[in-house]
């Protein structure tokens, strides 16, 4: 098992990292929460959590036991564990661990978890926690490989996309479990209601396609962030790995790579 790389999150950014290491011949596991609270559901392989198993441009991952782990990487597939707090990492002993939850904080990572640590945005300080940081701000520096320092801090911001930044959060207006009436994919009118919280109704800002929406029956918190609208208008975009966490997904390869980590 130690040929492993235990990926700490399964939200669309790591699973645009498992995508690519997988890819390169990384058997991967990936850790996740009982509840994921992933906005773009369709890409993500903490969905396997919910629905069993998870497809992402013919990657699947499955929702499996500790015991089941070995079976399934033999099958070809990702292993995906309901892991809160990462128990799994010291059981398995992998030769890496990425930490790819985007907390903006590190939540419990340390640099002696494996013999290569690596963090995914900020919150985490080379090489004192970890070995690597991977920058996730859009910009020019998108899916840089830092070794010493940080990240950019979060400016809370989210990066523009057709000319929108803020506008294409959407956020729970109050707190209370939400129930979605749209599908991802679909396309909205600004002002169109996609969903409630707690009975309270919830819609877009602006015109574009529902590229996100947590789960259904989930319990959120007033102001966080539960859906996004794509103003570009491309429902397929919704299927794919997106040209961010690709970016992210090649820095940590060359973070592993540069660090000694082998297929």
């Amino acid at each position: 098992m130690n040929k492993l790389i235990v990926i700490k999150g399964g939200g669309d950014l790591a699973t645009g990292i498992a995508h690519r290491l997988y890819k390169s011949r990384f058997n991967i596991v990936i850790t996740e929460l009982p509840r994921p609270t992933v906005v773009r559901r369709t890409v993500a392989f903490a969905q396997a959590v919910v629905d069993g198993e998870a497809v992402v441009e013919g990657v699947t991952a499955r929702r499996v036991t500790a015991e089941a782990i070995g079976p399934t990487l033999a099958a070809g597939c990702i292993p995906v564990v309901v892991d809160a707090v990462a128990r799994y990492v010291s059981v398995l002993r992998p030769q890496a661990v990425v930490d790819a939850i985007i907390a903006k904080r590190n939540t419990g990572t340390m640099l002696t978890d494996a013999p290569v640590v690596i963090g995914v945005g900020p919150g985490f300080t080379a090489p004192v926690d970890v070995h690597a940081v991977i920058e996730t701000m859009r910009g020019h520096d998108l899916g840089r490989v830092i070794y010493q320092k940080t990240a950019i801090a979060n400016t809370g911001i989210p990066g523009e996309v057709g000319g929108y930044t803020r506008e294409r959060l959407i956020k729970a207006p109050v707190a209370g479990e939400f129930t979605g009436c749209r599908e991802i994919g679909a396309t909205v009118q600004a002002g169109e209601i996609v969903g409630y919280v707690g009975g309270v109704p919830v819609a877009v800002a602006i015109t574009g396609v529902l590229r996100g929406l947590i789960q259904s029956g989930l319990t959120v918190t007033k102001g966080l962030k539960i859906g996004d609208v794509d103003p570009r208008c491309r429902p397929e975009h919704c299927y794919t790995v997106s040209d961010k966490a690709r970016a992210i997904g090649g820095g940590v390869l060359e973070a592993l790579l540069h660090l000694g980590a082998s297929p």
